[in-house]
């Protein structure tokens, strides 16, 4: 069982890597973001492993609201940034995304 302590550090860590997501987007480091993507999915998984048996006052879960609001707010953020340079990399493409996509790695 993971204490609440242990448990707000997980969503403290996943706030501050999206911060960081943030940072590279902003500054248009797709391939930071990348593996900062990972360590996110990573740090996500953990948390909800330990999940499982916490018991939150109303005081933690206003906490808990508030950081999964930085972080989505991060997240549409990120999206915002990133959507432009897809539809960028679309155009590259023709518009045809999925046929470029399939000959460059044998995808069927």
């Amino acid at each position: 069982m993971t204490s609440n302590a242990e448990y707000f550090a997980r969503y403290e860590a996943i706030a501050a890597l999206s911060c960081r997501m943030l940072m590279a987007a902003r500054r248009a480091l797709w391939n930071d973001l990348v593996h900062l993507q990972e360590e996110y999915r990573q740090l996500v998984d953990a948390l909800k492993e330990a999940e499982t048996g916490v018991k939150l006052d109303e005081t933690e879960r206003l906490r808990k609201y508030a950081l999964i609001r930085q972080i989505l707010a991060d997240d549409a953020a990120i999206r915002d940034l990133a959507n432009p340079s897809l539809a960028k990399l679309s155009a590259l493409f023709g518009g045809r995304p999925s046929r470029v996509l399939k000959e460059l790695y044998g995808a069927r």
